[in-house]
């Protein structure tokens, strides 16, 4: 067996994170008196995305970024509506939504005959812990490690710490990470000196140029691989 400890990124890996988002932004519109539309959604993905990077990047706290995505969206429409609000009730929304990625549940539920499988998020807690209350795969991890809990976040050596304290018998070697994001996943697998995994469903490109040990662009793909 060539990697025993499966440490699995949580959205959009594991989690139909796009799927969830628009359920919660819809939410959130009804919220603050806004009507939902895509091209709406479309807009505070990319504040979402800009703040969520800065977090990755250790830019920025989370208690920051979780207000101040909602600031810039409000403040782009030219409407005067609670930041706070808005992101209490978009939380309260994603905490409900357990939508599996595609093949998530069969590869879980097939890999933790053999394997231990770990779940790795930045997510907010409150959030990742209402979904794996729902979760189907939850039965087939044996811990979450959520940032929050872990005073520190991925890509950060202190995240990655804390993940092996709390798992006997894994190594750099015998552990593999999986998840869709480079500036988090895929960056900390690096710098801790861990095997990777890439899920690339979309074909995106690498223009971090980080070291990348496998690439899948379906969950299955896993099996040849662990």
């Amino acid at each position: 067996m060539r990697y025993p400890f499966l440490l699995f990124d949580a959205d959009n890996t594991l989690f139909d994170f796009d799927r969830a988002d628009r359920y919660a932004f819809g939410m959130t519109c009804q919220s603050v008196g806004l009507e939902y539309t895509e091209e709406l959604h479309n807009r505070y993905r990319v504040h979402n995305d800009v703040c969520w990077t800065m977090f990755d990047r250790g830019e920025a706290t989370k208690d920051f970024i979780v207000l101040e995505r909602f600031r810039r969206f409000f403040a782009e429409l030219g409407i005067d509506a609670d930041p706070a609000e808005a992101n209490k009730a978009q939380l309260a929304a994603l905490s409900t939504c357990a939508f599996p990625m595609p093949h998530s549940i069969e590869v879980c539920r097939t890999l933790a005959e053999t394997h231990r499988l770990f779940l790795i998020t930045n997510a907010v807690a409150s959030v990742q812990r209402g979904r794996l209350a729902r979760a189907e795969i939850r039965p087939y991890l044996e811990a979450a490690f959520i940032s929050e809990e872990a005073g520190a976040q991925k890509p950060t050596r202190e995240y990655f710490d804390y993940v092996f304290s709390h798992i006997d018998g894994v190594t750099r070697e015998n552990c593999l990470v999986i998840g869709d994001s480079l500036t988090s996943d895929i960056q900390g697998a690096n710098d801790y000196g861990l095997a990777c995994c890439w899920f690339n469903p979309r074909h995106a490109p690498n223009p971090n140029g980080l070291r990348v040990d496998y690439e899948i662009t379906d969950l299955r793909e896993l099996f040849k691989i662990v």
